[in-house]
């Protein structure tokens, strides 16, 4: 097998450095103060004001609560829309029913729908229910996705033969222990990509919570940041920082799911 050349790896290089360098800069300004972003020479050297610039963003807004409040509402939609989509997707791939394929078109068709057009009518409806500035208000919304349904579908197709669903139907496994024990192991991978792009979308998700909940009483993390950002001057050193914090849960759950998020997009990789 001939070995990958110089290129490929300058490029990989570069690739890479690209990819980090902004994580790397907000770093550098988080711990900054406003001044030194005005010099001449933008500043490429970490500086001694983390820390501080850390305890202005926890004096300024209760960034606590932030956290725990997008935790909540990321951990839940994320575990939601793994189950639901995974059980849906080996519905429509591996259980005969009339009307699957017309059903299965509908739910993608709903990915076509701007959610810009579903605000008004969301709204009313969490109106109605008495659920403003409560998280289920931004939980209940997006329980499930379309898109999580058509990877969960193909990953069914892929990975899960209708052999082995039916020797476990014969075995006496009901459709749900046959989901459980048969179809979620196989596509175990698949399920990791779908967990980190959802808790990911939920985690920095910015337009439904701004407009849902109170950013004075329970707002998430991207609202609270908008909050540090708003002000007669942009204190960009203040708004990075809680920045930096914001984006270490996403960065721990992608370490922790490393190997399943790999293995599940090589997979698919290799068989498409």
């Amino acid at each position: 097998m001939r070995r990958p050349g110089v290129f490929v790896y300058g490029g990989l290089a570069a690739i890479l450095l690209a990819s980090v360098f902004p994580l790397y800069w907000s770093f550098v300004v988080a711990s900054k103060d406003n001044s030194a972003l005005g010099e001449a020479t933008p500043p490429l050297v970490p500086g001694g004001n983390l820390f501080a610039n850390i305890a202005r963003v926890f004096d300024t807004v209760d960034f606590w609560a932030a956290v725990q409040n997008s935790l909540i509402v990321a951990g839940s939609v994320t575990v939601s829309n793994v189950l639901l989509s995974s059980l849906a997707g080996f519905a429509f791939a591996r259980l005969r029913f009339r009307g699957r394929n017309t059903l299965f078109l509908v739910v993608v068709g709903t990915a076509m729908v701007p959610t810009q057009l579903g605000v008004i009518p969301l709204y009313l409806m969490m109106a109605e229910l008495d659920w403003y500035g409560q998280l289920q208000a931004v939980i209940f919304p997006a329980l499930v996705s379309a898109l999580g349904v058509f990877l969960m579908r193909q990953a069914c197709e892929e990975a899960v033969p209708p052999e082995l669903v039916e020797a476990a139907r014969m075995d006496g496994c009901s459709v749900l222990s046959t989901f459980w024990h048969v179809g979620l192991p196989a596509i175990r991978p698949q399920a990791a990509v779908l967990a980190m792009l959802t808790f990911m979308t939920a985690w920095n998700d910015f337009f439904w919570p701004l407009i849902v909940l109170d950013p004075n009483d329970s707002p998430t993390v991207q609202v609270a940041v908008s909050t540090l950002a708003s002000g007669h001057f942009t204190d960009y050193a203040l708004m990075l920082a809680g920045t930096s914090i914001g984006v270490l849960p996403v960065i721990a759950l992608f370490l922790l799911l490393a190997r399943q998020v790999v293995g599940g997009i090589m997979q698919g990789a290799v068989k498409g």
